[in-house]
C-alpha cells in the first residue's frame, strides 16, 4: 500500500468489501467505465431509429434487443463485481480498461450487426469484455479464500458460456447452423448467462453493497435518458435540414423533453438501496428486471428521434408505427418500473391501478394517430406520464403524515 494521502495503489490484496460500508459511492473509474457504454448505447439506438424510420421497426427490434443484451449484461456483471471487489489498484484498473476497450469494439460492430446481421465485431468486443472479467474473478478466487469457490464458479461459468457464443458464431458463419436456429440458440445462451450468477452464488453470496448498486443503476438510467435526449436532438437536426419549423415539430420536441423529465421523476421516486438491503434475496429479479427498463428507455430514444424527424420531412414508416414506437417503450418502462420496485419496497409508492390505467391509455393513444397526428399522440403520452407523477406525489404526501404520525397514548 502507498503512504496515506496518495491515490496510487500498486497492488492491494483483493477481498470482499463490507456490505455496510459507509458513504459508498461510484468511483471515478466506474464513471469512466460508464462513458464507454454511452457510445455503445448510442450506436444501438441510432441503428434502431433507422429501422423504425424505414418502416422496419419490428424487423429491427430483435437485432436491437440482442445487441442491447450484450451491452447491458457486460455493464451489469462489472457493476456487481465492482461492488464486491473494487480494490482500485493498478491490476484492477488495467483489467477494467480492457473491458472498456471491448465495449468500444462492440459499439463499432453494431451497424454491421443491425444492417447485415454480421455479429463478428460484436462477438469480438464481447469476448474481450468477458475474458477481462474472467481474469478479475480468477484474481478474486486466488486472493480471497473465503469466497474462492464462488469466484471460481463465476470464472468457469462465464468462460464456458463464452465458448458457446464463439461456437454459435462460427457455426453460423460456416452455414452449419441454419439461420432459423439463430434466435433460439441466442435465447438458450442468454438463459445460460443469466443462470451463471445464480449457480455461482449457491455456495456463498458475494458482498455487494445495496446503496452502491442502487446508485449505479440510477446512473445508468440517467445515461439512457441522456441517450434519448441525444437521439431526439438528432431528429431535430434532421428536421431542421428542411429549413422549416412547423407546429408539430415544436410540439413533439417539447413533449418529448417533458416525457423524459416525467420518466426520470418516476424512476427516482423510490430509493432502492434500503429495499435491497432488507431484501437481498430478491436482488436477482430486481437486477434482471432492469434489462426491460433500460431497453425501453433506449428504444424510446429511437422512437422520439424518428417522431421529431418526421415532423420536418417524410419517413417511410406509417404514422401508426411512429405512435407505437413511443407508446410501447413508455408502457414497458412504467410496468416494469412498478414491478421491480414492488420487489424491494414494502409499499410501492405508485399504486398499481394508477400504473395499469396509465399504461392502458398510453398504448391505446397511437390508434388515434391517423386522425390527430404523431405530435398530438406524443403530447398526450407525455401528459399521461406527468399526470401519473402528480398523482403519485399527491398520494404520497397524503400517506406520509399518517406513516410518520406519533401514536396516541
Amino acid at each position: 500500500m502507498p503512504p496515506t494521502g496518495t491515490t496510487i495503489r500498486i497492488r492491494v490484496r483483493m477481498s470482499a468489501r463490507p456490505t455496510d460500508e459507509q458513504h459508498r459511492v461510484s468511483s471515478q473509474l466506474e464513471l469512466l467505465f460508464d462513458l464507454t457504454f454511452v457510445v455503445a448505447v448510442a450506436s444501438a439506438t441510432a441503428q434502431f431509429a433507422h429501422a423504425v424510420a424505414g418502416g422496419h421497426g419490428l424487423t429491427g427490434l430483435v437485432p436491437f434487443l440482442q445487441v442491447f443484451f450484450a451491452i447491458w449484461w457486460a455493464w451489469m456483471n462489472f457493476t456487481w463485481f465492482a461492488s464486491s471487489y473494487d480494490t482500485d489498484d493498478v491490476p484492477y484498473r488495467l483489467l477494467t480498461m480492457v473491458q472498456m476497450a471491448g465495449v468500444l469494439v462492440l459499439a463499432a460492430g453494431v451497424p454491421a450487426a443491425a444492417r447485415q446481421s454480421d455479429y463478428g465485431v460484436v462477438t469480438l468486443g464481447y469476448l474481450i469484455m468477458r475474458m477481462a472479467l474472467v481474469a478479475q474473478w480468477l484474481r478474486a478466487g486466488l486472493e480471497d479464500p473465503a469466497s474462492r469457490r464462488t469466484a471460481l464458479r463465476y470464472a468457469a461459468g462465464i468462460s464456458l458460456v463464452q465458448v458457446g457464443w464463439i461456437l454459435r458464431f462460427v457455426l453460423q458463419e460456416t452455414g452449419v447452423l441454419h439461420t432459423s436456429f439463430g434466435l433460439p440458440s441466442f435465447i438458450c445462451l442468454v438463459v445460460l448467462e443469466l443462470a451463471v450468477p445464480r449457480w455461482a452464488e449457491r455456495v456463498r453470496r458475494t458482498n455487494w453493497h445495496p446503496h452502491h448498486i442502487a446508485e449505479r443503476y440510477g446512473l445508468f438510467t440517467i445515461i439512457l435518458l441522456g441517450e434519448s435526449v441525444l437521439a431526439a436532438s438528432r431528429g431535430v437536426a434532421g428536421a431542421l435540414e428542411t429549413g422549416k419549423i412547423s407546429g408539430p415539430f415544436v410540439v413533439i420536441a417539447v413533449s418529448g423533453l417533458v416525457l423524459l423529465f416525467a420518466l426520470w421523476w418516476l424512476y427516482f421516486l423510490v430509493e432502492a438501496g434500503e429495499g435491497l438491503s432488507d431484501r437481498r434475496h430478491r436482488s436477482f429479479l430486481w437486477g434482471y428486471g432492469h434489462y426491460g427498463i433500460f431497453a425501453a428507455l433506449a428504444a424510446l430514444g429511437a422512437g422520439l428521434e424518428v417522431a421529431v424527424e418526421q415532423s420536418g420531412h417524410e419517413v417511410q414508416a406509417p404514422s401508426l408505427a411512429l405512435g407505437y414506437a413511443v407508446a410501447v417503450p413508455v408502457g414497458v418502462f412504467l410496468t416494469l418500473l412498478w414491478a421491480v420496485n414492488a420487489l424491494v419496497v414494502a409499499e410501492p409508492i405508485t399504486h398499481p391501478v394508477a400504473v395499469l390505467a396509465c399504461v392502458a391509455v398510453i398504448v391505446s393513444l397511437p390508434l388515434a394517430t391517423p386522425w390527430i397526428g404523431v405530435a398530438a399522440v406524443v403530447a398526450a403520452i407525455a401528459a399521461v406520464c406527468v399526470l401519473l407523477v402528480t398523482v403519485t406525489i399527491a398520494t404520497g404526501a397524503v400517506r406520509r403524515p399518517r406513516a410518520n404520525a406519533t401514536p396516541s397514548v
